[in-house]
């Protein structure tokens, strides 16, 4: 992935995405329209039969004027049919009708059969493959709810001379981004691989305070977890995460923009970590 200059400094990082191992063939997605189909109901109403009474020629009574219905049904059928036309302008996934998948139903093949795409998986499907050409790792949960993927990249320092990690500074990065369809909201976390030694983890805490206000962009995070023999380890990782809710026209491009700015920041906090000796030799081990 290309990364953008920053105005305040020099570029001080690049990345390159090491392609992942080839899975099996993916079969291309298919994209079918679906037409709402509309039904009409005709109501046939039973007319009264007028029947003929004779009244008494001495008295006769003032004659009633007829109760008119006819306003009433017009309201009734101007609610109807505004609820019809409100409702004809979602999908099935809640889009609009100005939606760039609008009516769209998208699906890929697997070793499980045939699973749903949604329009925010779609997205990160098309970016991945489409766009950057790399075979379709993306993991899709049952009802395609949520989705994951996972790639690893290189990170390399700045060339110039005026930052801490130089071109020859390189170390390994992992990233994952996640899917969630029903608050279409795409998250990317990006990790250093090696755990955080608890002699660190003070002046890494304290680091990240000092360096988040500066990010703009996302955000560091120290990660607790426990390993598989039941010790706690910490990592350092970057968070980013934008919203597709809204996006009409231009999701996959979001998706670029954010893991292409997500890199370039998080490059820039990791030079600004190295200034602290201990760091730069822990991220270098």
């Amino acid at each position: 992935m290309a990364t953008k200059k920053s105005p305040a400094k020099k570029k001080v990082a690049t990345k390159v995405v090491k392609k992942a191992p080839i899975k099996k063939a993916v079969k291309k997605v298919a994209a079918k329209k679906v037409a709402a189909k509309k039904t009409v109901k005709k109501v046939v109403k039973p007319v009264a039969k007028k029947v003929a009474t004779k009244k008494p020629a001495a008295k006769k009574a003032p004659a009633k004027k007829p109760i008119k219905k006819s306003a009433a049904k017009k309201v009734a059928k101007k609610a109807s049919s505004k609820s019809a036309a409100k409702s004809s302008k979602v999908d099935q996934y809640g889009l609009e009708k100005d939606d760039e998948f609008y009516g769209l139903y998208f699906a890929k093949s697997t070793s499980k059969g045939l699973v749903e795409v949604k329009p925010c998986t779609f997205s990160l499907m098309y970016w991945w493959k489409g766009l950057l050409g790399y075979p379709d790792m993306i993991e899709i949960s049952k009802g395609s709810n949520t989705a994951m993927l996972q790639f690893e990249s290189t990170f390399g320092g700045g060339d110039s001379g005026e930052t801490e990690l130089t071109e020859h500074d390189v170390l390994d990065i992992d990233h994952i981004i996640e899917v969630d369809e029903e608050e279409m909201l795409i998250s990317l976390y990006s990790y250093v691989p090696i755990p955080v030694p608890e002699k660190l983890v003070g002046a890494l805490s304290l680091s990240i305070l000092n360096i988040n206000p500066e990010t703009r962009y996302g955000s560091l995070e120290l990660c607790s977890t426990e390993n598989e023999e039941g010790e706690t380890e910490h990592f350092l990782r970057y968070r980013a995460a934008t919203y597709l809710r809204g996006i009409k026209s231009g999701k996959v491009e979001a998706i670029e923009s954010m893991v292409t700015n997500g890199s370039e920041f998080f490059g820039l906090a990791l030079d600004a970590m190295c200034v602290n000796k201990s760091i730069k030799k822990w991220l270098l081990s």
